[in-house]
């Protein structure tokens, strides 16, 4: 593949050359050809990069920051650490959760929890812990 942009390089600047009459015109057109060459691979991989990598880590990042942003009370979370809870109040960092059978109060910060459960409660008597 580079020895086909190389060879297209080439090809231009003796096609430039030719048509071009004087000698400077002939050589400055061929370092354009040339830095087109050289840069030319340095962009594919920063666009390749782009699309693979940056791009889809942004999008995570942000629908995370949205989540974190629209915890709510009465919400059934997995924190990073595997600790289920119902979070029972909220502040600026942190989020008090309800944990287990005896339903322990526990203060995480917010930055970690890992995403929000979707559970549907069927009937009152039914116990989320």
């Amino acid at each position: 593949m580079i020895e086909n942009i190389f060879g297209i390089a080439s090809a231009f600047a003796e096609e430039t050359a030719a048509v071009a009459g004087a000698e400077g015109e002939v050589q400055q057109v061929s370092s354009i050809a040339a830095l087109a060459t050289t840069f030319l691979p340095l962009i594919l991989i920063f666009v390749v990069f782009w699309f693979m990598l940056i791009r889809p880590q942004r999008k995570k990042d942000k629908q995370v920051k949205e989540m974190l942003n629209n915890l709510k009370a009465g919400d059934r979370i997995c924190t990073i650490g595997g600790i289920y809870g119902t979070i029972t109040g909220l502040k600026d960092d942190t989020v008090t959760l309800s944990v287990g059978k005896d339903n322990l109060s526990m203060v995480v910060a917010r930055w970690a929890i890992r995403n929000v459960e979707d559970v549907t409660i069927e009937n009152d008597a039914q116990e989320l812990n």
